[in-house]
């Protein structure tokens, strides 16, 4: 008897499991904005050639060993970075839409450790004496995601990687306009 009764709370636990996860979201959406101090055209030429993402990107740094590879032509659609290793895992990015000084989205794919497609799109708006940034991660949450989702916020530790992220690009779009004799200034009407 105390086996059946043992099986039977087992089994509503996992139900229980199941019909909470099934009440998470299905999508989800990070985004973080950023004041990026020079012109709009420096900016966006850092981010739609991923041979320059190693000048800012969070995640070039968190693997020191993995491998890179880039398909495609160097910026633009169609242009393709992949890379794998032990603490990175295996993706693949892709740009599928380009609008000069204005837009960069991607598609994102992950492999390892698991699978998963996203998109992500940069939004740049001439404001002030600089560039509005707007970095947007959006995707649908698979199961393993929402169940994860009950432990850990996206959000927040995405986010943080995105904020990180953007300084860095703040730093490096400001390295480049001086090397180009560019100002932020100098791109705003």
């Amino acid at each position: 008897m105390a086996i059946k009764i043992g099986i039977v709370v087992v089994l509503v636990l996992i139900v229980g499991v199941f019909a909470f996860i099934s009440t998470r979201p299905e999508n989800f959406r990070v985004e973080r904005s950023a004041q990026i101090n020079a012109p709009a055209e420096v900016v966006f030429a850092l981010i739609n050639d991923f041979h320059q993402w190693g000048q800012w990107s969070p995640y070039e740094k968190l693997d020191p060993n993995m491998t890179k590879s880039f398909e495609g032509p160097v910026s633009g659609p169609g242009a393709s970075y992949a890379w794998s290793g032990d603490k990175s895992g295996a993706g693949r990015m892709t740009i599928v839409e380009s609008k000069p000084g204005e837009r960069v989205s991607l598609k994102l794919e992950f492999f390892k450790p698991f699978e998963a497609t996203n998109m992500t799109t940069f939004t740049l708006v001439t404001s002030g004496t600089g560039t509005r940034v707007s970095w947007v991660m959006e995707g649908k949450n698979s199961v393993m995601a929402k169940a994860l989702s009950a432990f850990m916020d996206m959000d927040a530790m995405v986010g943080k990687d995105f904020e990180q992220g953007l300084a860095h690009l703040d730093t490096a779009a400001q390295a480049e306009a001086r090397k180009l004799g560019q100002t932020a200034a100098a791109s705003v009407p």
